[in-house]
């Protein structure tokens, strides 16, 4: 039985959760491409990016959601051991981990495929890692990316304490911490303690909590009386800002800005990135079991990469014919990572002991 948030699968119970409404561009919901593609300016969020930035943004969603497209077919052919898809999730990923500098540290889940790209990992060694043939994948501080996170809400103490340490080394001003988490695990103690701990001594780390609606099987409404994450930041006297997280641009702003504050001295900032969830938990889990079907629907009329591609192909940055040849380009990258997957090695049992035991 798969858990998350101390809440175990609950079918029957999830049936009847609503589907999740638009929400209006007013207040706190930060939002700056409608859906249908059509910019909306805010005045606290301005979007600083080029051109080229905006068009090579676009090539990182589509190579994301090609490998995730690619892995998940590689785990039903016995090839990985299990794939968390991120189909929904790319522009809350690739918008806020382009938002980062190459000295900020980042705290991942264990989805985090977008961010892991902006960090300049290689798809293949996420491949590696759901295939078991390594003991992590990439070094931490290398690529300023951790290693993925399965405990739930663990990352967020670990971002608190790398951020201590980079106030305590003195080092405020050139270096911020990020982590990622699910709204489920807002309801663990770690992420209490770990965002109350940083609040209280203005710690340089933003908390973006990828908003779904589910832990795994279990709505939102289930898990809290308030499925407003951003709510909670004023119990810990810190800011919290609600964004489109199926708006890349939006995603963009909302994180530099608070990116920006914490190496300026100012504390944490929590994010809750609305995100309208397009697939199963992971690849071992069966969405069709507790969504229903009008609701799945609903959540692919928010898919982020339609928005954004329509704003683009609006605004003349790109064509038609520029969106297949990136979709092409991606394609081969993508089965080129599959081609290796396949030819490695089942991993050896006993590898399981390496550096265990002297």
């Amino acid at each position: 039985m798969t858990v998350e948030s101390g809440a175990a699968t609950t079918a029957a119970a999830a049936l009847d959760q609503p589907v999740p409404d638009t929400p209006d561009q007013s207040g706190d919901f930060i939002q700056l491409l409608t859906p249908e593609g059509e910019r909306i300016d805010h005045p606290d969020y301005p979007l600083d990016l080029s051109a080229d930035d905006i068009r090579n943004m676009y090539r990182d969603l589509v190579l994301v959601r090609t490998i995730d497209t690619v892995a998940i077919s590689l785990q039903r052919q016995g090839e990985l051991g299990i794939w968390a898809s991120l189909l929904g999730q790319e522009a809350a990923q690739i918008g806020s981990g382009r938002a980062l500098s190459p000295d900020d540290m980042v705290f991942p889940t264990y989805r985090e495929h977008g961010v892991a790209w902006c960090r300049g990992i290689d798809p293949v060694k996420l491949l590696e890692l759901y295939r078991g043939v390594s003991h992590g994948g990439w070094a931490p501080e290398e690529h300023k990316f951790g290693l993925y996170t399965i405990v739930i809400g663990a990352q967020t103490l670990h971002a608190t304490g790398y951020a201590m340490g980079i106030q305590r080394d003195g080092a405020d001003g050139g270096e911020a911490v990020i982590a990622y988490f699910g709204d489920g695990a807002t309801s663990q103690g770690d992420f209490h303690e770990g965002v109350n701990f940083a609040a209280v001594h203005r710690l340089p780390v933003v908390f973006v909590c990828e908003n779904n609606s589910y832990a795994i099987s279990v709505p939102i409404r289930l898990q809290m009386a308030n499925s407003d994450v951003a709510d909670r930041a004023a119990g810990y006297g810190i800011p919290g800002v609600t964004v489109d997280g199926t708006d890349v641009p939006a995603s963009f702003a909302v994180c530099k800005e608070a990116i920006d504050r914490a190496r300026r001295g100012e504390g944490p900032t929590l994010i809750d990135a609305k995100i309208w969830r397009m697939n199963s938990h992971t690849s071992e889990d069966n969405h069709l079991k507790y969504r229903s079907k009008e609701e799945i629907a609903d959540a692919s009329e928010h898919d982020p990469i339609v928005r954004f591609v329509a704003w683009l192909i609006e605004q003349r940055w790109i064509t038609p014919e520029n969106a297949a040849k990136v979709q092409e380009t991606c394609d081969k990258e993508a089965s080129d990572a599959a081609d290796w997957a396949e030819q490695q090695p089942d991993p050896v049992a006993e590898d399981a002991l390496t550096n265990v035991f002297a």
